[in-house]
């Protein structure tokens, strides 16, 4: 059984093994980084530094993968799991750990006034998309749970645990199960999600752009309550391109298991994650089944109204790589209060009154997690919303964790050991404290305690005179500041601002042709510079250039700051490359020199190679050379530095498209006009200037080997929600990159 949304991660202990990375630029891409291995051979190296490429799905990180490193940065390898969405390598020479959260500021902010961050952008190479913030975003980056304490639980839970069958007095009207289902028993088309329930936890879904090399079963549409109920369950290891998929189980509705297979990966496996899955290498040695192979077997096996039972079964469809519409999700069908879900293990025991996923024995059995998930649905399904409510399982779950939580590990490497362990608990079993500095309004806040020294400041300005006081003194710190958020309708008419002028840049206008001219030369000659999206053939253009209108005035000065952007720094981009590009810079080593990384781009539709890639280099000076020798006479190859970077590119993808007529003047929106010509001292115009200038000064301020990040949570309300940015880097290590930072 798969973690549930917990991961435990690690990376080979020998770098220079790897030799593809993911990536998520326009789909599925291979990469090879050369040079890393140098890097950790030579002694003059050993300081801490960051990757390049991040382990990514569209770029994006979320809060929990934010706190693994977090986690590792503060602990080291020896305590905790490696990262799994990027590389932190010599952990041991961070002297610091600094986090600023830019509370109100989203990426959309950064975009919007993409030209005053010049400074944050020009400090830190490593950029990536955030999630939108839940309700408590600095608990969920510090892994902190919130847990009640024995005075708050009512009489009936303190002591020991409740038996099931206990009488104590229920308001079943409350129970999140019968709010969802009601009391009377539900069919089974009742039980199944939702189309939109689909969308909104992310199973795979036929049209999506993440999904469009995903194999559909033979699915006709005409479910019923009769229709056979199948439970799945896979499990998974870490690859050089993410999760996956090592062994699958399928239990159908009398409990027989109808399939069991092994599978081996395409990519290089960086951790069986052994603990989880129970496999380890040298079960997987000799299997020769393959992903497709599994695919072909599995949508033979399935009837067309089959319904898959698993559990957080969405996971299990994406490394199946397959859309299945008919599903029942064991974690969501057993209903838990706020969003939270139980654990399969505590429904086996408390639904089923069996124990599963035991501890002396290495990883969780597939086949017992998929018979056990297709039992709690049946269960469900027998006896009715009403007697599971009754059971109270809110009350026995909050019960259990009390206990867990009250028997106190006897010594440190047993609370660093534990996954929920927050980021809090490490640094007081070092004996270490974290500082918080925050404004005294601010909603969002870390419980001030023996392992947290929380110092409140009346305003932004003394939030930083105070950091540069304290931060020397912590081994880890969180400095946020607060911003005033836009208004939604403001937000709105900014996003649309936004898709307008970066159509627009992507716009060439070229000419004059003749109304005879080879429309099918002219689309070549285009697409051999790389991808093009749509072309319009308009007569009276008399030039190539990029369309004038009033969002595009600023264009030449942010294509300029774009290729100086410090991500993009030693990045280039190759048009014309064919699918032996690859193997031959392989064989030329000597002529590139500094290649950390080759990005191949995949069709999400066919899977072929794309005619283009980007090159990620150690130095500009290197991307140089090696631009100068791919373009020349021996390799004729397009090229130039990179603009886009990756984080950019996939959110600007997720955007809906959206332009205006060649020739037509855009005003911008009149509130945001309004707006801007107010300029006051707190509009995030002014904010991302000043702000971005005084946080780049105190870094610069920092000893080095200080890992640093910047938060921009982004925004959520009722209106709607937008992602949040992050910004990461490591003092010394970017000065090498980026000598022309602001002071």
């Amino acid at each position: 059984m798969e973690p549930e949304r917990e991961g435990t991660e690690g990376h080979p202990r020998k770098v220079r093994k790897r030799r593809q990375a993911p990536n998520k630029l326009v789909g599925a891409a291979e990469a090879m980084k050369a040079g890393w291995d140098l890097e950790e051979s030579q002694p003059e190296a050993k300081k801490a530094h960051l990757s390049t490429i991040l382990f990514t799905d569209n770029c994006e990180v979320t809060h929990d993968q934010l706190c693994e490193l977090l986690k590792y940065a503060v602990l080291g390898k020896s305590n905790v799991p490696k990262p799994s969405w990027c590389q932190l390598f010599h952990q041991n020479h961070l002297n610091n750990v600094v986090v600023f959260v830019l509370q109100g500021m989203s990426q959309l902010h950064f975009y919007r006034f993409y030209l005053e961050f010049g400074c944050l952008r020009k400090a830190f190479r490593h950029k990536f998309r955030l999630p939108p913030p839940s309700s408590d975003f600095l608990a969920d980056i510090v892994g902190l749970q919130m847990k009640q304490t024995a005075g708050d639980l009512p009489k009936t839970m303190e002591g020991s645990l409740p038996s099931p069958n206990s009488k104590a007095a229920i308001n079943l009207q409350n129970d999140p199960i019968i709010q969802k289902f009601g009391s009377k028993k539900v069919s089974l088309t009742r039980c199944l999600l939702t189309k939109e329930e689909m969308r909104t936890f992310h199973f795979p879904l036929q049209g999506f752009p993440d999904c469009e090399n995903f194999v559909l079963t033979k699915h006709n549409g005409s479910i019923t309550d009769n229709s056979p109920l199948f439970g799945l369950d896979c499990e998974m290891c870490l690859t050089s391109k993410g999760r996956e998929l090592t062994r699958i189980s399928l239990v159908s509705e009398g409990g027989c298991c109808v399939m069991d297979k092994l599978v081996k990966p395409e990519n290089k496996i960086l951790d069986h994650l052994s603990s989880f899955s129970g496999i380890t290498k040298n079960i997987l040695n000799p299997v020769t089944t393959k992903l497709k192979d599994v695919q072909r077997q599995l949508k033979a096996l399935l009837p067309p109204d089959a319904v898959l039972v698993g559990h957080s079964l969405d996971l299990d469809l994406r490394a199946l790589k397959m859309i299945h519409p008919y599903v029942i999700d064991t974690s969501l069908l057993y209903v838990r209060e706020q969003g939270r879900r139980f654990k399969l293990k505590f429904l086996a025991k408390v639904i089923l009154g069996k124990d599963i996923q035991c501890p002396d024995r290495l990883g969780h059995d597939a086949t017992e997690d998929a018979r056990t998930t297709l039992e709690l649905a049946q269960y469900f399904l027998k006896y009715g919303p009403k007697k599971i409510a009754e059971l109270n399982l809110e009350a026995l779950a909050n019960c259990q964790e009390l206990q867990a939580a009250s028997q106190e590990p006897r010594n440190t490497a047993e609370v660093l050991q534990h996954p929920n362990t927050s980021i809090l608990e490490c640094l007081d079993s070092m004996g270490q404290k974290l500082l918080f500095l925050t404004r005294e309004t601010d909603a969002g806040e870390l419980p001030s305690s023996r392992n947290c020294q929380t110092i409140k400041c009346l305003s932004n300005k003394e939030v930083l005179e105070q950091a540069r006081v304290e931060i020397p003194l912590f081994p880890f710190s969180i400095v946020q500041f607060s911003f005033k958020a836009f208004s939604s309708i403001l937000t709105e008419e900014m996003n649309k601002r936004m898709r307008i002028k970066w159509t627009e840049i992507t716009t060439v206008y070229a000419g004059p042709f003749s109304k005879n001219c080879n429309l099918r030369a002219l689309k070549r000659l285009f697409k051999s510079f790389g991808p093009v999206q749509s072309m319009t053939f308009v007569l009276e253009t008399h030039q190539v250039q990029r369309p004038v209108t009033e969002l595009t005035l600023d264009c030449d000065t942010l294509v300029h700051e774009l290729q100086g952007d410090s991500e993009n720094q030693g990045t280039l981009y190759l048009s014309g490359v064919s699918e032996t590009f690859k193997e031959q810079l392989l064989q030329e080593p000597r002529l590139f020199l500094g290649l950390e990384a080759v990005i191949l781009p995949k069709d999400l539709k066919n899977g072929k190679q794309k005619k283009y890639c980007f090159l990620k280099f150690k130095s500009f000076g290197s991307a140089q050379r090696a631009l100068n020798i791919l373009t020349g006479k021996d390799w004729k190859l397009k090229g130039r530095h990179a603009l886009t970077p990756r984080h950019l590119h996939a959110w600007l993808r997720g955007l809906p498209p959206e332009s205006s007529p060649p020739g037509l003047r855009v005003v911008p929106p009149r509130l945001e006009q309004e707006a801007l010509q107010t300029l006051k001292v707190d509009h995030p115009k002014i904010a991302a200037w000043r702000w971005g200038q005084k946080i780049v000064k105190l870094y610069n301020t920092l000893c080095p080997g200080t890992l640093c990040l910047i938060l921009l949570p982004g925004t959520k309300s009722t209106h709607g929600s937008l992602s949040g940015l992050g910004l990461m880097g490591i003092k010394e290590e970017e000065e090498s990159t980026n000598p022309g930072l602001c002071s």
